[in-house]
């Protein structure tokens, strides 16, 4: 089998995008996916997505983690299919599409900085002095001092394969305070079980831990690995996040075809 696949990038957080509309693809096993994303005998990426048709929106979006596994949102991942779905020749002013957390909204700027609106957030969990929230997908934060310095990985795996979150696994995020507005996030992802450049929708929780303002509207400038994203939201109470985008950068880096063995 034959596949033509599109490798797009959001801030280092690499996919590879199959053009699904015509249900050519429907079939990709966990292994062929899991093939497929894999650095060193497939094309290499953190995770696989399909464009689908849905009635009703510009298209369905499909996302499998790097292990093979369908998954839950992802942030950057969404920014990069919304650029793809430019690049077919989808243009719209608003973008509407379905994932698995439900729809989503999103904007091309004339600099090609891609804005995704987000779930709105309702509840963030106390957990031993950090914190647990879901933005699409469930998040761990941790503030520390020195992130760049920080053992993320060892750490990351510690907290992820711990007795509470083994079983559905969970991303862990380790966030350093800049400035008020300004923070440094690095993010262990399940599913790729390894640091990834950048994590969209732990971006989005970090940024919604760190809010710099109490009440209304907050901007929070994020710095990874992979480059500088934007949080922006309006927090109304003490747990409830609305209007939640996220903002940056997306970018196909080629295009080719791969042959999958039956």
């Amino acid at each position: 089998m034959k596949i033509h696949f599109y490798k797009y990038q959001g801030t280092g957080n690499d996919f590879v995008i199959l053009d699904n509309r015509q249900w050519s693809y429907t079939a990709l096993t966990m292994d062929k996916v899991k093939f497929l994303c894999d650095r060193r005998f497939g094309i290499g990426a953190d995770g696989l997505m399909l464009m689908n048709q849905k009635t009703g929106f510009d298209f369905e979006m499909k996302y499998y983690n790097a292990d093979g596994r369908e998954s839950s949102m992802c942030g950057n991942g969404g920014r990069c299919m919304v650029k793809f779905a430019y690049d077919m020749g989808i243009h719209k002013g608003k973008y509407c599409f379905q994932a698995v957390d439900g729809p989503h909204e999103a904007e091309i700027d004339d600099d090609g900085t891609v804005n995704l609106r987000m779930q709105d957030v309702h509840e963030i969990n106390d957990y031993h002095s950090d914190f647990i929230l879901d933005t699409g997908s469930p998040h761990y934060v941790k503030v520390v001092s020195d992130v760049m310095d920080y053992d993320v990985l060892h750490r990351g795996m510690d907290i992820r394969y711990s007795t509470d979150f083994a079983k559905e696994g969970i991303n862990v995020n380790f966030v350093e305070q800049k400035r008020p507005d300004e923070i440094i996030v690095r993010t262990y992802e399940r599913g790729v079980e390894d640091e990834t450049l950048s994590c969209g929708t732990g971006v989005t929780a970090s940024a919604i831990v760190c809010y710099h303002n109490e009440i209304g509207f907050n901007d929070v400038t994020v710095l990874t690995r992979g480059g500088k994203l934007v949080v922006r939201f309006d927090k109304t109470n003490e747990n409830s996040f609305q209007n939640v985008w996220l903002c940056g950068p997306a970018e196909k880096v080629f295009e080719g075809e791969i042959e999958l063995k039956p």
